[in-house]
């Protein structure tokens, strides 16, 4: 009788470890928390929210970029409208260096179609 009770005693403990050892892996297979995942996706959004339109920038705010003086901004603003931002390079309205430090700050919106 005492070795069938050890048994059950026995087989219930490994019942209850096996039991943590799954919840626990469960716990574990997101390793970031939603709360983390979600003030990323705000961040992201601020961030796109805050590129530079160069379609409609003023010269001002133009010279507020790296490496943009008043002489590339009225480039910029004569060489308009920009279907793409990648167009600054390719129509040599800035030097590819420059470009490098602006890409992730600029933005060319397109104006919404008329129906």
């Amino acid at each position: 009788m005492k070795k069938m009770l050890w048994k059950i005693l026995i087989v219930g403990l490994s019942l209850v470890f096996v039991s943590a050892i799954g919840f626990a892996a469960e716990k574990k297979a997101s390793p970031i928390p939603a709360e983390v995942k979600t003030v990323e996706k705000k961040a992201e959004t601020a961030v796109k929210a805050e590129l530079l339109d160069i379609n409609t920038a003023s010269k001002e705010t133009l010279t507020k970029l790296p490496g943009i003086g008043d002489a590339y901004a009225k480039k910029i603003i004569d060489g308009r409208p920009y279907a793409n931002k990648d167009q600054l390079k390719s129509k040599n309205i800035i030097p590819a260096n420059v470009y490098e430090k602006i890409k992730d700050k600029i933005i060319a919106k397109q104006p919404p179609k008329k129906k």
